[in-house]
């Protein structure tokens, strides 16, 4: 189950990159929005799955689904070549991506459980 969600989260996350193209040294937004909205999602799953939920509804969407959504290892690669860009303006922007996706991510899972919760 949780190789099947994979698929399909990357599935996703590979149309979003594809309808979302960055040029190099260009801001990644894909990889943002993407890591973004997967930690709001799984703010929401989290919050909204219960003892009585399906033992595999976790696994399948939270692992399989949001794991293979989101994507650390893309941001780090994104961040490395913002770094290796040698102007002031990749520099500066390496350093937004960097701290902005985990302030972002972070702030969207804190909604995301609290709206979760919301009944």
């Amino acid at each position: 189950m949780i190789a099947l969600g994979g698929i399909a989260g990357s599935l996703a996350r590979y149309g979003l990159a594809a309808a979302i193209p960055h040029s190099p040294g260009g801001f990644p937004w894909a990889t943002f929005l993407t890591n973004v909205a997967g930690c709001l999602a799984i703010g929401v799953l989290f919050a909204r799955l219960t003892p009585q939920s399906h033992p595999l509804l976790r696994p399948f969407l939270g692992t399989g689904v949001l794991g293979g959504f989101t994507t650390f290892s893309t941001y780090a690669v994104d961040t490395e070549k913002l770094m290796h860009v040698q102007t002031h303006a990749h520099l500066f922007v390496a350093f937004v991506y960097f701290f902005g996706t985990v302030a972002t991510a972070l702030l969207a899972a804190t909604v995301g459980a609290w709206l979760g919760r919301r009944r």
